[in-house]
Parts: structure tokens; sequence; C-alpha cells
């Protein structure tokens, strides 16, 4: 049952990350705005799902692992990573990975804090 939840929550979480690829996509080499939105957005909604459901025993296994976990994207973000320092845009990458670990611990944080709330 657990399984089945984590599935049809990466379901929904990966399809949720390709529409927003599709629907904001960001030019070769250039600052990837939307997988760091993804990425934030999902640590946000994370915190919360942590904090908040963590009674409830279904939330971490659907919403957690899956719809969350197939939302956010590490590797995307380490591909983008390393396209970026291969055109040798080292500067952009690296306010990228910055950026993107910065925001999403705060962004987790925040998260939790709403939960609490």
């Amino acid at each position: 049952a657990l399984i089945a939840l984590v599935a049809l929550g990466g379901a929904f979480g990966a399809a949720a990350r390709y529409l927003a690829f599709e629907t904001w996509p960001v030019a070769p080499e250039t600052f990837p705005t939307t997988t760091l939105c993804i990425n934030v957005i999902g640590a946000v909604l994370l915190g919360v799902v942590i904090v908040r459901l963590h009674h409830v025993w279904w939330a971490r296994p659907l919403l957690g692992v899956g719809v969350l976990s197939g939302f956010t994207t590490m590797s995307t973000l380490a591909v983008e990573a390393a396209a970026l320092i291969r055109a040798d845009e080292w500067t952009v990458a690296a306010a990228y990975v910055g950026a993107s670990a910065m925001l999403g611990i705060a962004a987790a944080w925040t998260g939790a804090r709403i939960g609490r709330a």
C-alpha cells in the first residue's frame, strides 16, 4: 500500500514538474530559474508536510516521498550546473548552485515554521 502511494504521488509530482518546464522554458546556458523555483517551492511544501502532517500515515509516502520528490529535482540541478560549467559560465553555475542550496534551506525552514503555525 505504501509503495502504491509513493508511485501515485511520484507520477503526479513528475507530471507537475514536466508541465512547469513546458510552461516556463529556460534557454540553455542561462540561469535555470524554472528548476530553482520548482526546488524552492518543493522545499517549502515539504517543510509543511513533514511538520504539519507527521501523524497522518499516508502523508509522508504520498505527498513527501511521492509528489514532492517527483516534483523537485536534484539531478536536473546537477545537469544544468554541469552544462553551465561546460559553457564556461562558471559564475552563473556557482550562483545557481549557491542560490539553490541557500534558498532551499531557507524554504524548508519556512515551510516547517508555517507547518507549526
